[in-house]
């Protein structure tokens, strides 16, 4: 019986989020053209099933220019997903009050299970201070702050991506809030081991990677002291589950470490 898996990072997308023009990076790696229809919802739902993933955490995008994929939307791919699907908020950072109070629409009255923020999105890193109401606000609620770290595959600079300074000081300033780091952090992918390792509540996720290309240090730490930390992603729609699984065996899981890693961790972290 294959084990369920929970992908802790993908989304359902727009056509406003599929074509934007800061993705052409990836649509060169991954061979896609511009859509001129949006990504029927159904093909995301075949692509989880392919790969046995029970559940998708799918996100909303907010960006300075505006949502690329809304809650509400994403509320409606949930809907429809029967079970599939849980949502992840997003929000307008520059205007924090009412983000806050659309956070909290997204978490108690639309059922979600997180916040997401890409900071590359918004060129203001996770110390800056209009992050800091939302990451009372996680507390208070018991959902994670998602965020990105690492390099940047679309054309936006990539600095606000560092472990450190900017996890390590929002870990140390919130040391209640759980903080899932996405796309592992390379190319400083030592310092996000090193600020999981320093802080109790800090988790890094395997999203915009398959599994040949997970850095060693990562798969050592995975392996190891990290099982518990270590949540498996995708990126989907650049990256589907069955693609990014592909070779997993090659990571050489005991029982327990695999199950962690593929559903485990992320249920105790999403409360799912």
């Amino acid at each position: 019986m294959a084990v369920p898996v929970i992908d802790a990072w993908m989304q359902h997308p727009t056509l406003r989020h599929s074509n934007h023009e800061m993705f052409a990076s990836l649509r060169r790696w991954t061979g896609r053209e511009l859509l001129e229809h949006p990504l029927p919802v159904e093909v995301t739902f075949a692509a989880l099933k392919a790969a046995d993933v029970e559940t998708g955490l799918s996100a909303a995008w907010y960006g300075p220019q505006g949502p690329l994929i809304t809650n509400d939307e994403v509320a409606g791919f949930v809907a429809q997903s029967g079970g599939m699907l849980r949502g992840v908020a997003g929000v307008d950072l520059t205007r924090p009050v009412h983000a806050v109070r659309e956070l909290r629409r997204a978490v108690e009255e639309l059922g979600f299970v997180g916040l997401r923020i890409v900071p590359w999105l918004w060129q203001l890193p996770p110390t800056d201070r209009l992050y800091y109401p939302l990451y009372a606000a996680c507390v208070d609620l018991g959902i994670p702050f998602c965020t990105q770290v690492g390099h940047t595959g679309p054309l936006r600079p990539s600095e606000t991506g560092r472990p450190i300074p900017y996890i390590d000081q929002v870990a140390l300033d919130f040391p209640e809030l759980t903080i899932v780091c996405g796309h592992i952090g390379y190319p400083w992918t030592t310092e996000m081991i090193a600020v999981a390792d320093k802080h109790a509540n800090v988790y890094i996720d395997t999203s915009a990677y398959t599994v040949r290309r997970y850095p060693a240090e990562l798969v050592d730490y995975l392996r190891g002291r990290g099982r518990c930390k270590v949540l498996f992603g995708t990126n989907y729609p650049m990256i589907t589950p069955a693609q990014a699984l592909e070779h997993l065996e090659h990571l050489e899981l005991d029982e327990e470490t695999h199950d962690l890693f593929l559903a485990g961790n992320a249920r105790r972290v999403f409360t799912l």
